[in-house]
Formats: C-alpha cells, structure tokens, sequence
C-alpha cells in the first residue's frame, strides 16, 4: 500500500472505532478540534452471537480461506496459557489450547476494537478499545465495562502498560488515566513547543507509554514528540532535538536501555539517553511508518514497517523479512514470542507464526503447536 492507503486504512479503522459509542470530547487547548469522518456507512461490527466461526467480509474482503480477522492489533498470553488476540472489527479471540472462541459486543465484550491489553498475574485481562475498557474476570469467564461515567478521561483507548507500582496508565485521544484496580485519576502532561503539529487523530492523543529501567514514564503523543516524566521534571524530546518525526506510533526500550521511537512518518530513531540515530535517514532500513517493537530472547529486536514486512537487528546488520520469506502481510503491528517458544506476528490479513526460517499464515485450523 501506498502512504495514502496506509492513512486511508487508519481512518477507516478509527471511522469504526467511532461509529457505534458515546464520545465525551474534551476540548485540545490552543489547538483546532479535529474533525470526526463520516461512518454512517459502516456497518454493525458483531458476529452471531454464539458463533466460534471465522468472521465474515462486513468490512473487508478476507485474504485467504480461514482468516482469523482483517486485523490482529494485540497478542497477549494469561497465566493459564490463553492466547488472547484483540482485532479491529470482531473484539478479542482466545485460543485456549484447543480451539478459538469470539469474544464480541453481542457475548458481553464491550466493543468490536481492541487496541490494546493488561494482563493481571490472577487471570484478569484489561482490554483497551474505542469505548473504554473492557475487563475480563476469569472466575465466570465474564466482561464488564469501565468509562468516563466511571472517571476514564476519554473512553478512545490506544496503549496500556501497567508500571512497577502496579499502576495502570492508559492512553487515550484525550490525554492520560491511571487505575490502580479501583479508581480512576488524570494525568496531564505539558506539550512541547511543536509549530503545526502533524496530528493524525487528536492533539491529545497519547499513543505509546512505556516505563523504563530508571522508572521515568515514557509518553509518545500525536505529534508533539516524546514526553519524558521522571517523577518530579518533564522533558520533552522532538524533531528539533533529533527525533525523525513528531508523530509517534511506538516506544520500546531494549535490555541496554536504548529508546526505539517508531513514527508515523519518519521511520525510526533509537536514543541512546544522548543522541538519536535515525536509520531510515541513514539509510540502514527502508520505510516511514514504524510499529511492533520486540526484542527477542537472544537479544535481537524485531520491528515491523509498513509496506516493508518486518526487520531483524541482530547488534551489527538489519535483515528484512517480507513477502520473500511468506509473511503474508505488509502491515504488521504486533509482535509476541510465547511461553511455548511460539513467536507470533500479528497485523493485516490476520495471525503469522515465524519458525526461524520463515513464516507460516495461521487460520483457525493452525498451525498452532
């Protein structure tokens, strides 16, 4: 795809995200309101009812027999082993060692987009999507629903991470929740001194939060750069100190506590707490729009471009792995080894499985062990 579908495709997953729940808009300071697209096209984003079966074309065409979703966005796995895939259009499927089971609107999750998850040590998983979040209890395989009548800030989710203290932060269209398991509370953080700032949703959006080795929180905003909280001092890091791009898509820190900065439309930069290195400008990897950071168990990091599959950086070389390799995808968002030594991608056209040498498409028959 080109960067217009690529943007087109944003769009139209958010035009979904909004086309079926309340909105409690808060205002962007000094900045002008974004304007919402029209989705009265959109159709209802449920499956049957009590349906395992693999979702139908409502949106899009699926790509190949036994699909598992247009969109795989989140890869999480619980204590018991449960493989949990959150999607764009169909909410959350989980694969408990034998079989898929749909977890949609009309089985009690609370929306169709999941963008992203917490998964608690007891079993609970927090899942954040486009109207709030929606929390599974393990003990009578239920949902139940949190929002802004609940004191979220705004109920848009688009990243979770639960720090050290056992804090929930959440990122939303609007700004910053914490949750400690009970209550909700604000978080505001200052913006940085950006001149027209290339926001793709919301000048509030907060879009990446990570904590660190040191415990500084990590925000990656929608176009005014990276946030930096170390408990007491902001500091703000954009493209006038080195950054590619000031719309941020990921943050990630690797075990040498380097910062790798996915962007919207500058590719990556990787901050070693002096300078930034910036590899698309550099010419080390091809791309502008960067997602799905991981780093493996032998200390390589994995990241996904668009249009340009995924890349391996093994300390010393970058290596491309795309339609040459089987990975039927050029829009990879999320990546996952499991406790099994089983190392998913997940992004458009559904769930790939990577097994060393290649990949391998996974639908609802497998290959799952």
């Amino acid at each position: 795809m080109s960067r217009t579908q690529s943007l087109l495709w944003l769009v139209l997953a958010w035009a979904t995200i909004s086309c079926n729940g309340q909105k409690s808009q808060v205002d962007s300071k000094d900045q002008p309101t974004k304007t919402e697209p029209n989705s009265d096209y959109l159709f209802s984003a449920s499956a049957k009812p009590d349906s395992t079966d693999i979702p139908n074309d409502t949106f899009v065409p699926l790509f190949y027999e036994g699909q598992l979703a247009h969109w795989i966005r989140t890869i999480n796995e619980d204590s018991n082993g449960n493989l949990w895939f959150g999607t764009n259009h169909y909410g959350v499927l989980r694969y408990d060692g034998e079989g898929l089971t749909y977890f949609t609107t009309e089985k009690g999750f609370g929306d169709s987009r999941v963008s992203a998850a917490v998964v608690e040590n007891n079993g609970t998983v927090y899942f954040g999507t486009s109207q709030g979040i929606s929390q599974y209890h393990p003990e009578d395989d239920s949902f139940s629903f949190l929002t802004t009548t609940d004191g979220l800030v705004h109920n848009e989710i688009w990243c979770m991470t639960k720090t050290t203290d056992g804090i929930i932060w959440i990122g939303t269209s609007e700004g910053i929740s914490q949750f400690d398991g009970h209550t909700f509370s604000t978080f505001t953080i200052p913006k940085s001194d950006v001149s027209n700032p290339n926001a793709l949703i919301s000048y509030n959006r907060i879009t990446s939060i990570i904590e660190d080795n040191q415990g500084n929180l990590w925000f990656g905003t929608d176009g005014y750069g990276i946030c930096k909280y170390d408990g007491e001092n902001f500091t703000h890091y954009t493209k006038a100190d080195g950054l590619c791009d000031n719309t941020i898509s990921n943050i990630f820190e690797d075990r040498s506590g380097n910062i790798w900065i996915g962007t919207m439309f500058g590719g990556v930069s990787v901050y070693d707490g002096k300078t930034f290195k910036n590899l698309t400008q550099e010419g080390l990897i091809k791309g502008e729009e960067a997602s799905a950071f991981y780093e493996d168990t032998d200390g390589s990091i994995w990241f996904a471009m668009e249009h340009q599959g995924v890349y391996r950086y093994d300390g010393n070389t970058f290596s491309n792995f795309n339609m040459d390799s089987r990975l039927g995808s050029s829009g990879i968002i999320i990546i996952m080894r499991d406790n099994k030594n089983r190392f998913w991608f997940g992004g458009w056209k559904g769930l790939f499985r990577f097994n060393g040498k290649q990949f391998d498409t996974i639908t609802k028959a497998g290959p799952w062990e």
